[in-house]
């Protein structure tokens, strides 16, 4: 239960890293209702089957990057059902699960006590002849699937929406069903997003794809995310790109403002013309002009030879100017005319030159506020403003932090030799508490960090990444053994007390009742506890746990600092 979360100031509930929702289940049975009436009993058994699939596979995904050692396949898949009652669809027992992974093996049969599905059928629709788990059958079928790295199919074979007591579901391949097993076709009618459809050969999991196989929605390697806001910009982009109107991106730092400019350029009819950045934060009052435009031999002291502006070295494709806001008011008026007239003169010369560039600017500036205060000319600032792209801020788009997770830790595994298998799920949840102010710059460091500080545990953790100064405050929920919701901070006290209880019970000379004990994750709890006791005080927290410094580092997997 500590992986699903509750934020209750953003809003959204979290399973590891997928945002869940919580409905009514009388508004399930609405929807299921009416989509038999509108659509047909065949095309909502497809549809709710395939959404069911979607759900499950997403659940397989998260329990594969949760793998623990001292723990096998099946126990993993057995969190399958767990999750599945956790999210409120009924309890289901095991009657019996026979897999083995590397060759492909399955079997498994399952049954089904109290089915929200088949409840809420009955209310409408009464005892049938078939089985009505629709949605619950593609659960199992894309939960096994996703974790098996190939097909497998359940079906119903018992069902309490035709009389039985209970539900009974059995899965095996698919293929061993045989190719006119009619519950195939509803698996059949559109490709599943996520997991594995029935139609793909038979490919193993792997732990570590190539960077490309994160999805971009520009088919642009590094521009990648799954949220409203970074869409919504993603299809502006989209938009404005086969024109030939100025861009102004905004934004705050590090929000990835330049790769969206370069985004732009890429997918332009430009992109086989030069791409120039310029910072013009970086450039000094006295030199913007002759960067911008260009200088003539003799121009000023130090001009020995005639040399370009930036204007001329992007002929022909796109000039990027970042930062504008800080240029100065001289500037300003240099480059309105050169905006509105498209022509340019070095410094020093007096020829006219033409110019076919297509001008993108960023700011994590108001230049609205910048114009009022007499800082940014108004002519200019409605000149740039042509098409505006807003690009949010990281902690506005929750949803693309697993996005960058991935997308990042294959980045870096790749670029220092390392292999990193993944996250914990400690790791994740303060990965969406923090407040990123620096944005995706400081994520990419972070997880750099996390990488090569890992490299030897195969799983990077808090401790691996969040070792800069960062300030991490949990504001969430979570559910406790017993159901209730509670904050996240004391799940680790409850979590500390199971511990405990299984070292009383060892030293009783009794085995432990409570599951992944270890003298690992112990000694990983006390010392974590120590350091928020201590607000992050290594040096505190090791006299508090009677070491020195030296060995509380070596714990960490720090080295000595």
């Amino acid at each position: 239960m500590t992986h699903i979360r509750f934020l209750p100031k953003d809003g959204r509930i979290l399973l590891g890293e997928n945002r869940m929702l919580l409905i009514h289940a009388s508004g399930f049975g609405v929807l299921r209702r009416e989509l038999i009436e509108t659509i047909g009993s065949a095309n909502a058994r497809g549809l709710l089957t395939r959404m069911g699939y979607h759900n499950g596979a997403n659940d397989g995904q998260l329990v594969h990057k949760l793998q623990i050692a001292g723990h096998d396949d099946v126990d993993f898949v057995r969190m399958g059902p767990q999750l599945h009652m956790l999210e409120g669809t009924g309890v289901v027992k095991e009657v019996h699960t026979d897999m083995d992974v590397e060759s492909g093996h399955f079997r498994g049969e399952y049954l089904w006590e109290g089915s929200s599905e088949a409840e809420s059928h009955i209310k409408t629709y009464g005892i049938g002849s078939d089985p009505v788990c629709w949605m619950q059958i593609g659960y199992a079928s894309g939960f096994v699937s996703s974790y098996m790295g190939r097909p497998i199919l359940f079906r119903e074979v018992e069902c309490i929406g035709q009389g039985a007591d209970c539900c009974r579901i059995i899965g095996k391949p698919a293929e061993e069903w045989g190719e006119d097993e009619p519950d195939l076709q509803y698996f059949h009618a559109r490709q599943v997003e996520d997991g594995l459809s029935f139609e793909v050969s038979k490919t193993k999991r792997q732990s570590l794809p190539h960077t490309s196989d994160v999805h971009s929605p520009l088919g642009i390697e590094g521009v990648v995310g799954a949220s409203a806001g970074f869409n919504a910009a993603c299809h502006k982009l989209r938009q404005v790109a086969k024109t030939q109107a100025t861009v102004l991106f905004l934004g705050e730092s590090g929000a990835g403002k330049e790769v969206f400019a370069r985004s732009l350029h890429s997918i332009s009819q430009r992109t086989s013309k030069p791409f120039v950045a310029v910072n013009c934060a970086a450039i000094p009052d006295n030199l913007v002009e002759a960067e911008l435009f260009g200088v003539e031999r003799g121009a000023f002291t130090g001009a020995n030879s005639t040399r370009p502006g930036r204007f001329e070295r992007a002929e022909g494709g796109t000039l990027f100017l970042d930062e504008i806001g800080i240029l100065n008011m001289t500037a300003q008026g240099k480059l309105l005319r050169a905006l509105q007239e498209r022509e340019i003169e070095r410094v020093g010369g007096g020829k006219v030159i033409k110019t076919d560039v297509r001008v993108a600017a960023a700011t994590n500036l108001d230049l609205r506020e910048e114009v009022r205060q007499g800082r940014f000319r108004e002519d200019l600032f409605y000149r740039l403003n042509v098409f505006p792209i807003t690009v949010p801020a990281l902690r506005d788009r929750l949803e693309d932090i697993p996005v960058f997770m991935r997308y990042f830790l294959r980045k870096y595994c790749e670029m220092h030799g390392c292999f990193v298998e993944g996250f914990t799920s400690r790791a994740v949840t303060a990965m969406l508490s923090y407040k990123w102010p620096g944005n995706i710059r400081e994520l990419e460091n972070l997880i750099e960090r996390g990488v090569i500080m890992a490299s030897k545990d195969r799983v990077i953790d808090v401790h691996h990444m969040f070792t800069g100064g960062e300030f991490l405050e949990l504001e969430e929920l979570t559910v406790s053994p017993d159901g209730a919701l509670i904050p996240a901070q004391k799940n680790l006290s409850s979590s500390l007390e199971g511990l405990g209880l299984a070292c009383q019970q060892l030293a009783g000379g009794e085995a432990p009742s409570g599951a992944g004990f270890s003298l690992e994750s112990l000694e990983r709890q006390l010392i974590d506890g120590a350091l928020k006791a201590t607000d992050g005080n290594k040096s505190a927290a090791a006299r508090m746990l009677g070491l020195s410094r030296s060995q509380l580092y070596y714990r960490l997997g720090q080295g000595e600092r």
